[in-house]
């Protein structure tokens, strides 16, 4: 079975390329539905965290000016992750925070990223939206904690990958989910979905 790492970013804007910074990063690994290790630090971005985003996560500044710089962090953050691929919830604002971090410590991302929230839109289509926290209510996932931060974020995604990988064991009659299989998934449309499913059953008999 696969252990994946679970990632969450809380940052200063909404992306890099306008100069936002990451201001705390947590990584769970899950292997089998347990999450077996967990990795969690502010981090200092070094650029001042706006208002209403201080608002949102409850982190300030003043939690941040005595944190670890970010490049500090991200190379614990890269050892403790590894080799494993990752999920995030909507992952290509978490893929971009930490592709562009990596650069700037010289190094280079070599696993992909699943997309909880896509592939909630292709497995779940009658949730009201898919946020996450929509989401944790809808399908009655254990709250764990306060939304917006990054530890309670990557542990509400991890408990929202199992659910994922139950329905589709369920739904479809699968022995396991792999990575490459929740790849496909979220890159086909909701119509698409069972013809995903067993395009991956034959190439994997």
């Amino acid at each position: 079975m696969t252990i994946h790492a679970v990632i969450d970013f809380e940052t200063t804007g909404i992306s890099p390329e306008y100069g936002a910074r990451p201001t705390e990063v947590a990584i769970v690994l899950i292997d089998e539905g347990e999450i077996i290790d967990r990795f969690q630090s502010l981090m200092n971005p070094e650029v001042p965290i706006p208002y209403d985003i201080q608002a949102l996560t409850g982190i300030s500044n003043a939690m941040v000016r005595n944190a670890p710089k970010v490049e500090t962090v991200m190379r614990k953050a890269v050892k403790f992750v590894g080799v494993h691929p990752f999920v995030a919830h909507n992952a290509s604002f978490d893929s971009k925070f930490w592709d562009a971090e990596l650069r700037r410590i010289h190094a280079r991302r070599k696993q992909t990223f699943a997309c909880s929230m896509l592939l909630a839109r292709r497995i779940f289509p009658e949730a009201p939206n898919h946020k996450l926290g929509t989401l944790v209510q809808t399908l009655g996932i254990p709250a764990t904690g306060r939304f917006h931060r990054a530890l309670a974020d990557a542990e509400a995604t991890a408990c929202l990958l199992q659910h994922i990988k139950q329905e589709l064991q369920h739904r479809f009659n699968l022995e396991a989910v792999s990575h490459e299989l929740l790849v496909a998934i979220q890159s086909a449309s909701r119509h698409q979905l069972d013809d995903c499913i067993r395009r991956h059953q034959s190439i994997s008999t």
